[in-house]
């Protein structure tokens, strides 16, 4: 799963313009091509923020580390608050 996340935060901006490219025109894939760029951006930004923890975020991670980090925070175990 944290490869094909990876995967997807990494190439899924250019899948998705080179879908549009075959759907539509050059100059609409050209432009969803750079606004994939910033929402894909937003995308990882908001992952990194939500899984890492703030005494190790000033390192710089790739996607694999990112959608890894987010798995295994989410997925692996749950965090709960106590309640009194």
């Amino acid at each position: 799963m944290a490869r094909c996340l990876g995967w997807a935060l990494s190439y899924g901006n250019y899948a998705l313009a080179l879908l549009v490219w075959l759907k539509s025109d050059w100059f609409i894939a050209i432009g969803s091509l750079l606004l994939g760029f910033i929402i894909f951006g937003i995308i990882r930004s908001k992952l990194l923020h939500d899984s890492i923890p703030p005494s190790q975020s000033e390192y710089p991670y790739t996607d694999y580390a990112i959608a890894t980090w987010y798995l295994s925070r989410n997925t692996c175990f749950t965090i709960s608050t106590p309640t009194e």
